[in-house]
């Protein structure tokens, strides 16, 4: 996940040689800064990044309004679905307004929703039709209808309530990006609401999948861990087996970790998108295929010569060792970080390619 139109800690070149393909920038972000019209002026998102040969993929931006009102996706399961307190500044995020999160902080109608800028207190309206216009002006290849997202603890009437203003937001959406002439250009994919519901989540599959989609993302809450993840998918997936849900490609939004990414893709997931490999190696955390490292353990501290994993051909395994790495973290040295991320995109792509090759000889 690239937010800003940017990956932390390392840039797009250096991402891409190690593998990586499709990069998730958020709308609701490049709108606030420095603008989607910037974006557009400079000729799309491919231009502006300079990452031209490689896919991007776009949301609506309602994922981080509505985690303005519930918090993201750990804070909404933790708090089972209270309204989001107001953020104070902090040192982290020291431009953060506390006036922006909280009880007051969204307001949906029927027509739009409306929340303030985190930079300035600005009120902003996203609408399907003004989140499509936005995406256009970003230009990715793949782009997202405005949806609605709820917190996993709430009760069914209002969920049930939640999908179908969805499903309305996203056929608005399709119908803007249907309008423009050059539509083709960019594929648009729904979402799948319904929670963990069975009767919700089929419901949504049923109708989505009439409407002319170029693919479908999974999306809402997807439970509480990754137990209710893998019980999900395994009675939903099958829905798009029907043949012409089959030729389209199945996107798992906001999922990516490597235990969940195996399972999704034994379902008939295609793509996935997280921060959770770059977020890790901020932390000093390091995936492996033994399980994950974390590197800042006094144990790694005289690790000579030992690697990340010993099979892996980053090239921050190349060249250097988990004692060296212990070193940088704990040193608070700013290329630790850049190093460590290398690693767990390294990781995560080669597990796809592994995941790819199994599926190509028949072994998955």
């Amino acid at each position: 996940v690239g937010t800003n139109a940017a990956l932390k800690a390392v840039d797009f070149p250096t991402a891409d040689d190690t593998g990586q393909q499709l990069v998730f920038s958020n709308t609701y972000h490049l709108l606030l800064h420095p603008g989607t019209d910037i974006v557009r002026d400079a000729g799309g998102i491919h231009q502006f990044t300079g990452r031209t040969n490689n896919p991007f993929i776009t949301d609506s931006g309602g994922f981080q309004v509505f985690s303005l009102k519930y918090g993201g996706v750990t804070e909404s399961l933790e708090s089972k679905g209270e309204l989001k307190r107001a953020r104070p500044r902090t040192k982290m995020k020291p431009h953060w307004r506390s006036d922006v999160s909280g009880e007051n902080a969204v307001k949906v109608t029927e027509d739009h929703v409306i929340f303030k800028s985190y930079r300035d207190g600005s009120q902003i309206v996203l609408s399907p039709e003004s989140s499509i216009q936005a995406q256009k002006d970003i230009g990715a290849d793949i782009i997202i209808p405005l949806d609605e997202l709820t917190p996993h603890h709430i009760d069914r009437e209002t969920l049930e309530a939640s999908v179908e203003r969805s499903h309305r937001w996203e056929v608005r959406s399709l119908r803007e990006h249907l309008k423009d002439s050059g539509s083709r250009k960019q594929a648009i994919f729904c979402v799948v609401h319904g929670g963990t519901d069975v009767e919700l989540r089929t419901k949504s599959v049923e109708y989505l999948t009439e409407l002319p989609w170029d693919g479908y993302a999974i999306g809402g809450s997807l439970g509480n861990g990754r137990e209710e993840l893998k019980s999900l998918l395994a009675w939903m997936m099958p829905l798009f087996s029907a043949e012409e849900r089959r030729l389209k490609p199945r996107h798992l939004l906001g999922i990516a970790d490597a235990e969940s990414v195996q399972n999704a893709v034994q379902h008939g997931v295609d793509t996935m998108d997280s921060s959770y490999p770059t977020k890790l190696a901020r932390h000093g955390t390091l995936m492996t295929k033994d399980g994950l490292i974390r590197i800042k353990r006094g144990m790694h501290a005289k690790s000579f010569g030992m690697r990340i994993d010993p099979e892996c051909e980053c090239s921050t395994c190349s060249h250097y060792d988990r004692a060296y790495l212990c070193h940088l973290f704990k040193a608070n040295e700013p290329v630790a970080l850049q190093l460590a991320t290398v690693h767990n995109l390294h990781f995560m792509n080669q597990l796809m390619a592994d995941l790819r090759r199994s599926i190509l000889q028949g072994k998955m």
